[in-house]
């Protein structure tokens, strides 16, 4: 078991957003999100996420979880 705090899981959300030319601050008024929580997600330090915001931020950005979220496996 690695002993430093990494996750497999990266979360796509700059380049979704970059791709419909959309800020972080315009999505989290939109799916009522703060823009602290939706940071923490946009920079992979979030453990989890609900559905709710999930299904929110697909909405939103019309995508589908596997845009958003991504498995890498580990490089070591």
């Amino acid at each position: 078991m690695p002993t430093e705090d990494t996750s497999a899981i990266a979360v796509r959300l700059d380049e979704l957003l970059q791709d419909r030319g959309m800020t972080l601050t315009e999505l989290s008024e939109r799916i009522g999100l703060t823009l602290a929580n939706l940071s923490i997600l946009k920079t992979g330090k979030a453990k989890a996420i609900r559905f709710s915001t999930l299904e929110a931020i697909c909405r939103e950005l019309e995508c589908q979880p596997g845009d958003l979220l991504e498995y890498r496996e580990d490089s070591q």
